[in-house]
């Protein structure tokens, strides 16, 4: 399961959760403690740099939250940041530099490294996305299954239990995600993968590839 662990989707340079998930093999063993996390995260931050903008709600002075957006205790939002209009930001997330959180778009209980895009009409819960990653709109994370039992995490190596019953994806660095597409719970998609849009994605893509439909996945060409 070597593709699956942290240190191979993850340079954790691009984030301050760095120390906190150093502290697990696999992305979700840390989404019990991502609330956690913040709030005692939220505590160390430079109050010169940040401004805590309601009871465990810290904001970045450059970035720009529009007065629309709702955001839910504990938040961090990161330097340059930009938090759109409509945006419902529920709790428990940790929004790291430069990233975008677009109108309509729901987070709850993730990380998300420096210059994540989640910009338009996006769902993102019980997740972790890497640096630059990029959700096209409409792109969702479907973090608990129809019949309400724990997320298996499944892949060419084996199968995983996560014990979870709210698990939801985990994309490396530099992952590109279609518009419209689904990432049923439990996805893991690797460093670099590009995933089409209108696409129903199960499983574990690997890094560097290209994921078409279910079965169909090709290395991209260097």
């Amino acid at each position: 399961m070597t593709a699956w662990t942290i240190r191979e989707l993850y340079d954790l340079s691009g984030t301050l959760a760095a120390d906190y998930l150093a502290g697990f093999t696999y992305p979700w063993e840390a989404l019990k403690g991502i609330k956690d996390m913040i709030l005692k995260l939220g505590e160390t931050l430079d109050k010169e740099a940040y401004t805590e903008v309601s009871e465990h709600v810290w904001v970045h002075k450059t970035a720009s939250v529009m007065p629309s957006a709702y955001l839910g205790a504990p938040c961090i939002i990161g330097p340059r940041t930009e938090v759109r209009h409509g945006a419902f930001i529920r709790g428990a997330a940790l929004v790291g530099a430069d990233c975008v959180v677009g109108n309509s778009v729901e987070l709850k209980n993730v990380i998300l490294f420096d210059h994540v895009q989640v910009p338009h009409y996006n769902y993102v819960g019980d997740s972790i996305l890497g640096i630059y990653a990029h959700m096209g709109a409409g792109s969702i994370t479907s973090n608990v299954k129809s019949d309400k039992t724990p997320v298996v995490i499944h892949g060419a190596e084996g199968n995983v239990e996560t014990g979870l019953k709210k698990t939801g994806a985990f994309l490396g660095d530099h992952v590109e995600v279609g518009c419209n597409s689904v990432l049923n719970p439990g996805t893991v998609i690797g460093r670099e993968a590009r995933v089409y849009p209108l696409s129903c994605v199960r499983g574990a893509v690997p890094a560097h590839s290209i994921y078409k439909r279910q079965g169909e996945i090709v290395q991209q060409r260097s």
